[in-house]
């Protein structure tokens, strides 16, 4: 999917229950649902065995939580702890890596407690460490859930604290300007074909060990072992963006172990979608939302002087790219790095007003604004760190989880086929994920994602705007259909990209309800849209405005995919 960071292309932007030493026999889903096991030899059964021998082993030793490290950033009452969980579940009793997991425990009485609930986010590569600030900050739209639950995040194998991965130097990864993603010539397609082959060298040469282990049925079988090692006898869990991928796979392998699940900006699991075709869906969808926000910046002209009409807006658009590309705005802000930061614009409609307004900015002449707001901190080593650790992740996950094209003609033809009618993000979106076709690890069968009746699965929560860009509408059908008993919520008329975190009093109260009754509706159900993102005042044509900062904090809690 696309993230947040292109290789020599796009600039950093925003961007699958045991008692206690009791083994059962594994399930006809954990070993049909994977037909070629992450061992290569076995149709899944050993990892099946493999992940029950460690959740046995996880729930007889707990979590021993603790405050967390000071470097992490999660002040008390925030606790963090570790769970081990095997590298390869083919081989439960070989090598390990600790998992990282924080939580902030339920504010309810010991009567409304209903156990805890597990958070992820999205990437691949994203942490879902933050999620219990949601009860330490009061989150009002999660009051009576805290009231219910432990809030639990974790960092996905891979991930920040839990065995991280790395394919470059973190200071190289964010170094600008990088090379206009929009090829004028073969010589331009080649330099990206050799920048992508030599990405995956350096994933192979880094963190070779972990990568035939880094795929989504890993991350299904980790999040069953931290469901054990939680004293959970059923898994509670929200997954939005590419969580709800995990939270796809984690319903084939262990229907019987879900308690409740919100599925929320839903990755179509179709194993021919997963995920070449997934990321080709993705171009068609960002260029509608695109639209979308030109259309809403034109109609506010008023507010920032860019143009009354969507042609006006997208000349405007071109000129800035160009200016940039043949003179890089001080130094370091080429059409890569352009398209990092606008590209937020499309996934989330709390970007539509500071994106714009950073660009009204420097139309007005503060050049400044725009460059605060895109240039790399270099200095900001950790912040770094952390970028490259989430693009390894979301490459070495995307790589493995399915076969890719190897045939470079294909992969030209089909992105310059889609760039003629979606320029916006087409060639950025390939260059990201053409590491994949030189992927120097093994690469897998996708999982068949699905679970028909009577087999154990209760109802699960599918909720998808119209009109999202990141994860296009049909995920959401799809995902619904595969899963027998699950209620779709649909989002009309709207396009951000994560739904259960924004206000919408048709979508938060039946989130509250699923969650604090396991009850949904009898049928799919059609809510109206979120409250349209609210231009600024009109103002005079020499608009100077700061770069959206204020909106950083807001922008952590965002789902993250690709």
């Amino acid at each position: 999917m696309i993230r947040n960071a292109a290789l020599g292309s796009a600039a950093t932007l925003i961007t699958g229950t045991l008692a206690a030493g009791l083994l059962l026999a594994p399930s006809a889903s954990a070993t049909q649902a994977f037909p070629s096991g992450p061992s290569g030899r076995d149709n899944g059964v050993a990892e099946a065995f493999g992940t029950q021998i460690a959740a046995a082993r996880a729930a007889r030793a707990g979590i021993d939580w603790k405050d967390c490290p000071p470097d992490w950033g999660f002040a008390a009452p925030i606790q963090c702890g570790y769970v081990k969980v095997p590298l390869d579940y083919s081989k439960p009793f070989g090598k390990t890596i600790d998992i990282a997991v924080d939580r902030a425990v339920s504010t309810g009485t010991k009567d409304e407690r209903q156990g805890a609930l597990l958070y992820n986010p999205g990437g691949p590569g994203a942490s879902g460490m933050r999620f219990p600030r949601r009860i330490t900050t009061n989150s009002p739209l999660w009051v009576n859930t805290a009231k219910a639950y432990d809030f639990v995040g974790f960092d996905p194998r891979g991930v920040g604290h839990s065995a991280p991965i790395s394919c470059i130097d973190p200071q190289e990864y964010v170094k600008a300007p990088k090379a206009d993603p929009v090829p004028d010539s073969k010589a331009d397609k080649n330099a990206q074909r050799k920048l992508a082959e030599e990405y995956a060298d350096g994933c192979k040469e880094r963190s070779g060990e972990m990568l035939p282990f880094m795929t989504t049925p890993n991350i299904a079988r980790d999040l069953d072992v931290i469901r054990a090692a939680l004293g959970e006898k059923k898994l509670n869990f929200i997954g939005v963006s590419y969580g709800t991928y995990i939270g796809g796979v984690y319903a084939t392998l262990f229907p019987t172990h879900v308690r409740r699940m919100i599925v929320d900006s839903v990755v179509d699991p179709s194993r021919d979608n997963i995920w070449y075709e997934a990321n080709l869906g993705q171009d068609v969808a960002f260029q509608m939302r695109w639209n979308d926000w030109q259309d809403w910046v034109a109609k506010n002209d008023a507010s920032f002087h860019l143009g009354t009409t969507r042609a006006a807006v997208e000349a405007k658009w071109l000129a800035l790219r160009a200016k940039a590309k043949a003179n890089p705005l001080g130094g370091i802000v080429g059409p890569a790095e352009l398209i990092g930061f606008f590209q937020s614009a499309p996934y989330y409609d709390s970007s539509w007003v500071p994106v714009a307004q950073t660009w009204a900015a420097y139309e007005a002449g503060d050049e400044q604004a725009l460059i605060d707001a895109i240039a790399p901190d270099m200095s900001d080593v950790q912040g770094n760190a952390s970028a490259e650790n989430g693009n390894a992740v979301y490459t070495a996950v995307e790589c493995a989880d399915a076969k890719w094209p190897t045939s470079w003609s294909k992969w030209d033809r089909d992105n310059t086929k889609l760039h003629a009618q979606y320029p916006f993000m087409t060639w950025a979106n390939a260059w990201m994920n053409l590491p994949c076709a030189t992927w120097k690890s093994k690469q897998y069968n996708a999982i068949e994602v699905g679970v028909g009746a009577h087999r154990g699965l209760p109802p699960v929560l599918v909720v998808q705007s119209e009109r999202d860009a990141a994860t296009p509408y049909k995920g959401g059908v799809s995902l619904h259909k595969r899963l027998a008993g699950s209620r779709l919520i649909t989002e009309k008329d709207a396009g951000s990209h994560g739904v259960t975190n924004l206000v919408n009093p048709c979508i938060n109260t039946r989130v509250d309800t699923y969650l604090l009754t396991g009850q949904v509706d009898a049928q799919n159900v059609t809510c109206g849209p979120h409250a349209t993102p609210v231009a600024p005042a009109p103002v005079a044509a020499k608009l100077v405005a700061p770069a959206p900062a204020a909106d950083k904090q807001a922008i952590e809690e965002l789902p993250a995919i690709r």
